[in-house]
Order: structure tokens, then C-alpha cells, then sequence
């Protein structure tokens, strides 16, 4: 919509016009020669707002992408020029609702989460096969490593295993001490306090182990050792006194969701740093991006996992006092992580 042609005396008027009447004159034809646009954008966004998409014509759809450019440009000139804050106000907010209709998220939270839980995560993890391979095989070497060091010299099991963790669990420690801390504790807050620090220290590890992934892996792979190392002392510690069995159920009820959560997050950093080393054809940037998403929604499930992990250390570990039921539950969340992530796929997945 063009505006009429000034007369003579209007154009003479303009000229001896003060500076702020000329600003004024400016913002009125800048708006008269785009309202009709920025108008018809406004009753579109208010549509889709308000749920009522299906009202809209297809050529009102269509022509929504190029309505929002043309009313991002005119912002940009209306700053440019200076025109009135009034106008620069309305066409800021325009094009920030129009923004999240053209270029946001296209499902709301729960829709994303239901895809998420019900193949997306899975899905990203079986997407990092060869990283899930050697996180595993990382984690049984430093469990390996960890169990001949002290084998060999038990004053590494100070290196290895904090003092936070060690308490009454050091070498020398009689086999009744050691089975104190395994059995009738369920009223006592020595456990809660081990197996929070335990909590605390396997998710600091999850964590680092994914944002450290993109100096090619490499610090990823030595928490793995490291983490992994403690736990082969602490095994051959109860191994010692032949409660090796006991030891690794009263860790398996949180332990197999806590460790699972562990080798995802590694695998997920390993993803990045492998992706940075051996981009292929894509450059570095973008090789590490398109690994850094998948990345992103493992940890995502991570997080989750962990946070289950709590519920059964919280709870499960108070209500089951023998080995062989700690067992079935720490079995039974193994046995459902891996059908979850590997034999569960949805349809198109």
C-alpha cells in the first residue's frame, strides 16, 4: 500500500519542518508503506497463538515465512533510521512472537518427553555403539587395575579409594567389621552417609565425563580407569574376607543403574572426542555439533537414571537385607537397562 503523492506546499512545509516533525513524517509514510504486511502478520501469529491454525488459509501459511523477514527487516531499518520507540516496540514484539511460530519448537514438553522416553533415547544410544564398546572396556580395565594394584601393594588402596569411602573398610579390617557394613544397617546413618558419597562422586564423574569429551576423549577415558580402579579395590578388600558375593549385591541394587549411567556418559563424551579427531568429510565444528546433540540427549537419560539411582539407594537398600534378593533387584534393573536401550525399538526407529 503506497502513500499519496505530496503537494507542492506540503513538500515546502516539510522543508522548514523542525527535526522532530520530520521524524514524525518519516514514521508515518515507514508505517503506511508497510502496515498492511506487518497487519496480516499479526492476525496469522494471533490465529496459531490462540490453537486456531486450521482457520488459516494455506496461502496465510505459506506466506508466513516471508512476512516474518519482511517485519525483521523493517525492525532493522526502523533502528537504523531512529524512528519512533513506539513503532520499534510493536515490531520487536511482532517478530518475537512470529519468531517462535517460524523457527521454535514445533511440540510442547510432554510431547517431546514422550518421544524421548519412548525411542529417542534408546535409540541415540545404540548410535554410539563402538563408543559404548570401549567405555565398557575401559571400566573393566581399570577394575582389573585397581584390584592388582592393592593385590600387590595395599597401600595403593589409600590412593585409590578416598578417605570419605574408607572409614572401617581398610585393609586389615576383620571379616565381622566388613560385614557390619553390608548387613543390619538399616537404622543406622554410617551406610546413608557412604552411599551418598558414593552417589555423589559416581555423578560428578558422569558429568565430567561427558564435558570433558571434547578434548578428543582423552580425559574421558582416565576417569573412566580411575572410577572403575576404586571399585576393584573395594573388591578385592571384602574378597579378602570372602564376602566378595555380598559386597557386589548390596552395590547392585543402585550399583547396575549408577555404573549403566557411568558407561553412557562416557561413551557420550568418548562420542564427541571421536567425532572431533575423525570428523570424515564435515568439518571439526560441525562434526563435533551434530555429536554434540546426540551426546546432549544421552545425558539427558543419564540424568534420569541417576536420579533412580537415588531412589533405590534411598529406599531399596533400607528394605532388602540379603544377598541374594539385592541381587534379584540389582539383576532385574540390569536385565531392564538392556532391554530398554538395545532390544526395545519403536516402529520407524
Amino acid at each position: 500500500m503506497s502513500a499519496p503523492p505530496l503537494t507542492l506546499a506540503a513538500r515546502i512545509g516539510g522543508w522548514f519542518a523542525r527535526p522532530s516533525e520530520q521524524a514524525g513524517l518519516r514514521s508515518d509514510r515507514f508505517r503506511l508503506e508497510r502496515e498492511a504486511d506487518w497487519k496480516r502478520l499479526e492476525a496469522i501469529v494471533q490465529h496459531m497463538e490462540a490453537g486456531r491454525t486450521r482457520r488459516l488459509s494455506d496461502a496465510d501459511l505459506l506466506a508466513l515465512p516471508a512476512l516474518y523477514r519482511t517485519a525483521a527487516s523493517s525492525l532493522a531499518i526502523a533502528r537504523e533510521t531512529s524512528l519512533d520507540a513506539a513503532l520499534i516496540a510493536y515490531l520487536e514484539a511482532l517478530t518475537q512472537r512470529a519468531w517462535l511460530l517460524v523457527y521454535g519448537p514445533r511440540a510442547s514438553l510432554w510431547s517431546w518427553f514422550k518421544g524421548f522416553i519412548g525411542g529417542g533415547l534408546s535409540a541415540s544410544v545404540r548410535a554410539m555403539g563402538t563408543e559404548l564398546l570401549i567405555a565398557l572396556a575401559l571400566m573393566v580395565a581399570g577394575t582389573a587395575a585397581g584390584w592388582l594394584l592393592v593385590a600387590a601393594n595395599p597401600e595403593w588402596y589409600y590412593a585409590l579409594v578416598p578417605g570419605s569411602f574408607a572409614d572401617e573398610r581398610v585393609p586389615g579390617a576383620s571379616r565381622a567389621v566388613l560385614e557390619r557394613t553390608l548387613f543390619g544397617n538399616q537404622d543406622q546413618g554410617g551406610m546413608g552417609v557412604f552411599a551418598a558419597s558414593l552417589f555423589s562422586n559416581n555423578a560428578q564423574v558422569s558429568i565430567l565425563c561427558f564435558a570433558l569429551g571434547f578434548a578428543f576423549g582423552l580425559p574421558t577415558m582416565l576417569l573412566l580407569v580411575h572410577n572403575t580402579a576404586l571399585l576393584g579395590a573395594l573388591l578385592w578388600l571384602y574378597h579378602g574376607q570372602g564376602l566378595l558375593l555380598d559386597l557386589i549385591g548390596w552395590l547392585s541394587i543402585h550399583g547396575t543403574t549408577e555404573l549403566f549411567a557411568i558407561l553412557l556418559a562416557g561413551a557420550a563424551g568418548l562420542h564427541i572426542g571421536r567425532a572431533m579427531a575423525f570428523p570424515g568429510t564435515m568439518a571439526v565444528l560441525d562434526a563435533a555439533a551434530a555429536a554434540g546433540r546426540r551426546s546432549a540427549q544421552v545425558m539427558a537419560g543419564v540424568v534420569l537414571m541417576l536420579v533412580m539411582a537415588a531412589v533405590l539407594e534411598g529406599f531399596a537398600r533400607q528394605l532388602v537385607d540379603s544377598t541374594p534378593s539385592r541381587l534379584g533387584v540389582g539383576g532385574s534393573m540390569l536385565v531392564l537397562w538392556c532391554a530398554y536401550f538395545f532390544a526395545f525399538r519403536r516402529s520407524g526407529k
